[in-house]
């Protein structure tokens, strides 16, 4: 029976918290490029934004135990970034294919606004943003195809018979909340502090289950790169009130970067 009060007890924390940040931003992103599993690096600017989230989690004083990313290199640094700044390089890190991008599948690689203007703002829109409409998938003659089956990233899977060719958000979700109720959810009612370094749509899928979001909130949710975010979650891993998507960052700020992620199939006036 949940305790009414705030007095301590010897049953463990009342409260727990969970840091997440979508990665700075890719050389693709700078491109305007759909990106999904093709192993981007970071731009100068994702980098920086990196130093800058760490700095950001140094001066509010966080401290983690482990950390969790995909095997994506965008994120991988990242983190890595965001360590350093904090002294803490030393952690355990966990790299997981289920936390990668959705697999854009035949739209990898091209450009954003182009693709708008070729298929349509509605239809790119739907791709993007659409719950469970997948894009088209990759096939042998896109230029990334062969580079992304073969990359060695996933020699620990996915297996080549269950590789996915595209993915829509819910399929996203589908690989990632196993991880999350596997690994994370474990570390987190031992007391672990716990900073996972992602992507927009995996982290979407984590944001909908913690905020029981319906299929159109989630795809209203726009996560800007490089400001990390924390919840506050109860002994049920429900946000207790005012815990929900808190960014370290200053309002304006923040609205600025998910507008300009929302606005990525706009061309520029």
């Amino acid at each position: 029976m949940a305790s009414k009060g705030k007095t301590s007890c010897c049953c463990g924390p009342k409260s727990y918290q969970i840091v997440m940040v979508r990665h700075g931003e890719s050389e693709w992103n700078q491109k305007n490029l759909f990106c999904g599993w093709f192993n981007a690096d970071l731009s100068d600017r994702g980098r920086q934004e990196a130093v800058t989230a760490g700095k950001a989690l140094k001066n509010a004083g966080h401290r983690f135990d482990l950390a969790y990313t995909s095997v994506l290199q965008r994120a991988n640094k990242t983190l890595d970034g965001i360590l350093q700044e904090l002294n803490q390089t030393g952690i355990p890190i966990e790299k997981t294919w289920r936390l990668n991008e959705r697999h854009y599948g035949g739209l990898t690689g091209l450009n954003k606004v182009d693709t708008v203007a070729k298929y349509g703002e509605e239809q790119v829109a739907i791709w993007r943003r659409s719950f469970d409409v997948p894009p088209p998938p990759i096939t042998p003659d896109n230029p990334y195809y062969d580079v992304i089956l073969n990359d060695p990233i996933y020699k620990d899977g996915p297996p080549k018979n269950e590789f996915p060719l595209f993915e829509s958000l819910e399929l996203t979700i589908k690989r990632t909340l196993p991880f999350w109720n596997d690994k994370v959810v474990p570390q987190l009612k031992a007391g672990k502090k716990i900073l996972i370094a992602a992507h927009g749509n995996s982290l979407r899928g984590i944001v909908k289950h913690l905020d029981q979001m319906n299929n159109d909130e989630i795809m209203k949710l726009n996560l800007p790169t490089g400001i990390p975010f924390m919840y506050t979650l109860d002994k049920e891993l429900k946000p207790v009130p005012g815990g929900s998507l808190q960014f370290l960052g200053d309002p304006e700020t923040v609205k600025k970067a998910m507008d300009e992620v929302a606005n990525q199939g706009k061309a520029k006036k």
